[in-house]
């Protein structure tokens, strides 16, 4: 009998990529390949690319290296953002056999009819105005989460974004096949979905460019939170813009969202936000945090910025800074700026150096330490549900709460997965959060 051939796969960047990833496995398995962990030897090594910031171009070459060094005549992949920006760059790295781009990438199977090592990579990417349809994926592999994808693509024209080219226009799935795999993900044991896309408050624009809305963001939000089974929904990243108040008030209220938002801010300044084309100013930014906290005092809010874009000041830093230290928000994700081909920004005046970049993300760090520190604080003392993780990290597990906040233990695997009503008492050394059970079932154990 002929032995079932070896796939493993590599994700770079965002929660989306994950989902997109998870559903190509699925698409290998369904082949008659068997999944291994990318440190193993396997027959095809399928790397999931981002462009998004400079190091990721460069972790594709180590992670190619990687793979060569498990199974030198391994037949290696790419597929992604990265890969269909730049095609021909990734199809010379050495050993790369196969470049994927946007509408390829899911029928990547269709692509494999002889394993043979090629001399250089062949690259099959389409025009990116082509990928105007849409292909659903979800996540599921960490038992405790799944990403749910529910949009692709975007129509924002920021001047520092390459992901209009690597994704094409907004395209959403239907909210029949929503629900649908949610009820697939729900099934599965599944505790938490996690909603995912590139813009998916834009959520509701059809195929092909169809610009009309069939359902709202809020709609999908409404109708998921009736999904028997799932006992958590989480919107992953949301813009300021998109983020309505019908959909804070929903969640204020609801049976399965979680009070957690991630709003991208990337910078303080109105001028800077003007030359980066973002839809809204700080007055709108304000006023969505203003909003959150009146109807859930203990939600957690995250904030993605950029530091070091063309033209930023000292003084548009500090208003920066200032901004966000008097926000009443619980961490932040700092990311450098990197110049990116085919970008307006690439060419606008006042570079900033990359040393004054880095010291201004360390600022930024440290500012996002405090602000998880002083979040953490002010949740001590306070009863919430836990969802236990499931790895083992150093004798300890894991689990965050409704809000985000994470919590340790000592490793116990009956906990795996399951939800438990504790009490917040103080914050370990290494910055996370001490408990004591408040449910039954832990009283007795």
């Amino acid at each position: 009998m002929e032995q079932r051939k070896k796939v493993a796969f590599y994700t770079l960047g965002c929660k989306l990529n994950f989902s997109e990833t998870s559903t190509i496995a699925r698409s290998f398995e369904s082949e008659g390949f068997d999944r291994v962990d990318f440190t193993e030897s396997a027959d095809i090594y399928v790397i999931n690319t981002c462009s998004v910031t400079e190091n990721a171009d460069k972790r594709f070459k180590s992670i190619v290296k990687q793979a060569r060094k498990v199974n030198e005549d391994a037949f290696i992949a790419a597929v992604g953002c990265y890969a269909q920006l730049k095609p021909e760059e990734l199809a010379a790295v050495e050993g790369v056999d196969l470049v994927l781009g946007a509408t390829e990438k899911f029928k990547i199977t269709d692509y494999l009819n002889d394993l043979s090592k090629n001399d250089f990579g062949e690259v099959h990417s389409c025009e990116i105005q082509e990928a105007d349809f849409y292909v659903g994926s979800y996540s599921i592999g960490d038992r405790t989460r799944a990403f749910l994808k529910v949009q692709d693509g975007c129509d924002y024209k920021c001047t520092y974004c390459t992901i209009p080219l690597a994704r094409g226009i907004s395209r959403s799935d239907t909210l029949e096949n929503v629900l649908k795999n949610a009820a697939e993900i729900a099934a599965q044991d599944i505790k938490e979905i996690v909603l995912t896309g590139v813009n998916i408050g834009d959520y509701g624009k059809g195929e092909f460019g169809n610009k009309k809305h069939e359902h709202t963001f809020y709609e999908l939000v409404e109708a998921l939170d009736t999904v028997e089974g799932i006992e958590r929904l989480r919107i992953s990243s949301i813009e300021p813009n998109l983020l309505k108040n019908e959909t804070i008030d929903f969640v204020a209220q609801s049976k399965a969202f979680v009070p957690h938002f991630h709003i991208p801010l990337q910078s303080g300044s109105n001028e800077i936000l003007g030359l980066m084309r973002r839809r809204y100013r700080r007055e709108l930014y304000t006023d969505r945090v203003t909003r959150i906290k009146e109807v859930m005092p203990h939600a957690c809010i995250g904030v993605d910025v950029i530091v070091g874009f063309p033209g930023e000041t000292d003084e548009h830093f500090l208003e920066t800074y200032h901004f966000l230290n008097e926000l009443d928000i619980s961490y932040l994700h700092v990311f450098t700026y990197s110049e990116r081909d085919n970008t307006l920004a690439a060419d606008m005046e006042g570079v900033v150096s990359k040393k004054v970049r880095a010291k201004r993300s360390k600022m930024l760090r440290g500012l996002s330490a405090k602000k998880r520190r002083a979040f953490y604080e002010s949740q001590l003392n306070t009863e919430r549900v836990v969802l236990f993780e499931g790895e083992n990290k150093e004798g300890y597990i894991h689990g965050f709460t409704e809000n985000y906040v994470k919590v340790k233990a000592p490793w116990d695997p009956s906990l795996v997965n399951t939800l438990h009503r504790v009490k917040l008492t103080s914050i370990d050394e290494d910055g996370m959060v001490r408990f004591e059970f408040m449910d039954e079932k832990m009283m007795t154990a």
